[in-house]
């Protein structure tokens, strides 16, 4: 390694260490922060210039995340997700019954929609419909984190991840559905088989809800606004499978949305993670100052396009650093690699799917799982680290073998 490429190198490390541990030791910076000083610091070290900087932003992804996260803010503010939930957990009769309508529905709604959210909106309503059956809310909401990640694999708009693979390795909505959705569906079957068993004497209670949940009201839809709202995505999930830009058309479709709802934009702006598009848009920067010194050659001969391409260890690299630094940055890594993987679409699939599995492993895993943890938290509801690895370690090693056995 010479002088040169020694400064944006050490950025890079020290940027990700940042990520790694959540924060920078010292000074008080979050994980947007160091993404962001880390940016900076490649412009201001040199390694870019700030054209450069500019260019290595990938806008096509994150003007697909920011319509999306408009367009969910939408449905959420009109009621309909939360009157939805309330109306299928009042059909459940049993404890599995809860367990399994917890899993499918999460999973169902994160393979379309960002599944942080997803989490966001149903970990109260699944708190209060387990208080109002006589159960354990643990396993639920275990069900509720674990399925959002499993199911988010499914489709590009399922997660930001994937969002970022489906740039890098241009994969159409349909193909990216096609490949992803069987293991996704069967990933959700072995979430509900090992929860179901781990906690079959907590879920032994047969008691149906005689009434809404006790302190969660009953969820107003705001007919007008939903039907707006649902109409529009639909249209703009049409617009997903007949293959048009899906940043352009998930930036039209949340316009359009903002032009016709009557729900004050204040909410909605509030409901969109700017931090997140902040971090993503300081990553893309620092990933493309390393790249510069072509470390991502010396790294794919050292180990060999062939070794890092098989499925096994290319997933067994990509749940490791998806546990170290969190499964975005750690796909943002893959991106100056790809073109050296072989621009392989199995590759990239693998990639997406194993990145979004490994979400499962830890309760630091995913975002998905601490916004579950923190509601449950709040509510007088407590997962331990040693709770979620229970059934996050089976979890998370079937799902990946699927995802290997089908990529083969």
């Amino acid at each position: 390694m010479n002088a040169t490429a020694a400064l944006p190198l050490a950025i890079f490390a020290v940027t990700y260490l940042g990520l790694a541990l959540g924060k920078l030791p010292i000074v008080r910076v979050d994980r947007c922060g160091v993404a962001l000083i880390g940016a900076v610091a490649m412009v201001v070290s040199g390694t870019l210039t700030q054209r450069e900087a500019i260019d290595s932003i990938d806008f096509h992804t994150l003007a697909l995340l920011l319509g999306m996260m408009i367009i969910v803010a939408n449905l959420r503010l009109s009621g309909i997700f939360g009157w939805l939930a309330q109306r299928i957990f009042g059909r459940a009769h049993s404890g599995l019954q809860l367990l399994a309508t917890t899993i499918a529905l999460s999973g169902i709604l994160a393979a379309f929609f960002v599944n942080d959210v997803i989490c966001l909106v149903l970990a109260p309503i699944v708190v209060e419909v387990a208080a109002e059956a006589g159960l354990s809310a643990v396993p639920l909401l275990l069900g509720l984190a674990t399925a959002s990640n499993v199911g988010s694999a499914a489709t590009i708009t399922g997660n930001p991840q994937n969002m970022i693979v489906a740039g890098f390795a241009h994969l159409g909505y349909i193909n990216f559905l096609t490949h992803l959705a069987p293991g996704a569906v069967a990933g959700l079957v072995i979430d509900f088989a090992i929860i179901a068993w781990i906690y079959r004497r907590t879920l032994r209670g047969h008691r149906r809800p005689a009434s809404p949940p006790h302190g969660e009201p009953v969820i107003e839809l705001q007919w007008t606004a939903a039907a707006k709202a649902v109409v529009i995505t639909v249209g703009a999930l049409v617009c997903f499978a007949l293959g048009f830009p899906t940043g352009l058309v998930a930036l039209s479709a949340a316009a359009l949305m903002l032009l016709v709802q009557n729900i004050r934009p204040d909410l909605v702006y509030a409901q969109v993670d700017w931090t997140m598009l902040l971090m993503f848009a300081g990553l893309f920067v620092v990933v493309r100052g390393a790249a510069q010194t072509g470390f991502q050659k010396d790294l794919i001969h050292g180990v060999g396009v062939q070794r890092l391409t098989h499925p096994a260890v290319l997933a067994a690299t990509v749940t490791a650093l998806s546990n170290l630094v969190s499964n975005v940055p750690a796909v943002l890594l893959f991106r100056p690699l790809f073109p050296l993987l072989g621009n392989s679409q199995r590759v990239a699939l693998l990639i997406a799917a194993v990145s979004t599995y490994a979400g499962n492993l830890t309760l630091l895993g995913s975002i998905a799982n601490l916004i579950v943890v923190e509601n449950a938290r709040r509510r007088g509801v407590m997962i331990g680290f040693q709770e979620h690895l229970l059934a996050g370690i089976p979890i998370t090693v079937l799902t990946i073998a699927i995802a290997v056995a089908l990529a083969r």
